[in-house]
């Protein structure tokens, strides 16, 4: 069974720097989770400061790196969500993250990178009666409390 547990920011940078596709871990960040099935860690989120100046307002947060292993459904989510319920109950209004139009993982349900490329539409964070996502032109994605 899939559940969200605490992780240090080190050991974060480490799943990502060897399980990444195309990316490096941040230098730093605020806080790090990771989803877990029994003992195996199978992705993990890192929220840190804005990368742009203009969203560094002291309120908003930003996923920096998300890191899943293949084959794990509904594990980006539940790292996004679980980002999101920590960010806020810190105190965090906004968090915000960047993805490419080619990570399938984030596309609607699809299952694969062709599917994904048929949905045509992405969804970083799910939404709740609480919450509602809005897309900026960049092609970020942002949960604002609402």
């Amino acid at each position: 069974m899939m559940r969200v547990t605490p992780l240090t920011l080190g050991e974060a940078r480490r799943f990502v720097d060897d399980h990444h596709r195309h990316h490096r871990a941040p230098i730093g960040g605020l806080f790090a989770i990771a989803a877990s099935s029994g003992e195996d860690v199978i992705g993990v989120a890192i929220v840190g400061r804005p990368v742009a100046r203009g969203n560094q307002d002291g309120l908003t947060a930003e996923v920096t790196r998300l890191c899943v292993l293949d084959d794990q459904p509904n594990a980006c989510s539940m790292l996004y969500a679980a980002a999101w319920r920590a960010a806020r109950s810190m105190g965090y209004r906004r968090l915000i993250t960047y993805t490419l139009v080619s990570e399938a993982e984030l596309r609607a349900g699809a299952k694969s990178a062709s599917e994904a490329a048929a949905v045509g539409t992405r969804r970083a964070v799910p939404a709740s009666t609480s919450t509602r996502l809005s897309k900026r032109r960049s092609g970020s994605v942002r949960r604002d409390e609402g």
